[in-house]
């Protein structure tokens, strides 16, 4: 099943993200080799593809997992949490609809 992974950064998280971020893409990279990732990315702090200094304010992540446990087992060890770059992370069960 899909499953939302939703994040919102700290204040000021952009200097705690560059630093985990290798490994946080490294971890992001599996699952893509194994076809689970049906979109990721960062949320811009503010309205701009590229916020430059403004950072970002979260992260969004739609992946595949065997079941919520599964999904926020994975989510919980994610280099970004360990890192203190997230005050707060959401798991959802995700259903795709379109397209």
């Amino acid at each position: 099943m899909w499953y939302v992974i939703y994040a919102e950064d700290i204040e000021d998280s952009l200097a705690l993200r560059m630093e985990a971020r290798p490994a946080h893409l490294e971890r992001i990279s599996a699952l893509v080799d194994e076809g689970r990732i049906l979109v990721a990315g960062p949320t811009p702090a503010i309205d701009s593809e590229d916020p430059a200094e403004a950072g970002f304010s979260g992260s969004l992540i739609v992946a595949q997992f065997e079941s919520l446990l599964d999904a926020k087992v994975w989510a919980d060890a994610d280099p970004y949490v360990t890192a203190g770059v997230f005050k707060s992370v959401t798991v959802k069960p995700f259903k795709k609809v379109l397209p």
